[in-house]
């Protein structure tokens, strides 16, 4: 079989570039139900141990009565349920993050996907990157926004 032959049958992950989205594009992302193990699995990677994530007696005498996910935890799913949309192959570095907001909190079961959109996608004085920033809303299973925050990426350019 030839060399050409087999990159047409070879499927791989997409690779966007920085042109692949434009200011004002939307993005949604795939689900994922948030589950006791990635509440332990959190604490256990940061040593956040905190009461209200992981004791259930404790946290049934809070307001929430019922443990929560961490704040932290909910932000890095969402960033990482983004990276599933195929957009971030071409990442150069991660810029950081803008106007964090814990909206309503994130119980063991809930179900959360990803609502962004490009607030930014320009050109830089580096021919080989350009700057995305993008807004994210992190959802729930009932519609209910959960968190907000902005982020930006210097994105490989053709």
């Amino acid at each position: 079989m030839s060399e050409q032959v087999r990159e047409k049958l070879v499927k791989g992950r997409p690779d966007h570039f920085w042109d692949a989205l434009a200011t004002g594009d939307r993005l949604r992302s795939p689900g994922i139900t948030v589950s006791e193990a990635h509440l332990v699995q959190w604490a256990g990677l940061t040593g956040d141990f905190v009461s209200l994530h992981l004791d259930k007696e404790y946290a049934a005498q809070t307001p929430f009565g019922q443990r929560i996910g961490h704040g932290p935890l909910t932000l890095s799913v969402a960033l990482g349920l983004m990276t599933q949309t195929g957009y971030f192959s071409n990442v150069v570095a991660w810029l950081g993050l803008d106007s964090v907001r814990a909206v309503k909190p994130v119980f063991i079961g809930d179900t959360i996907h990803v609502e962004a959109s490009v607030s930014q996608a320009r050109e830089t004085s580096k021919a080989d990157a350009g700057l995305w920033t993008i807004d994210y809303i992190v959802v729930k299973q009932d519609g209910s926004t959960v968190m907000t925050f902005s982020s930006r990426f210097l994105i490989k350019r053709r």
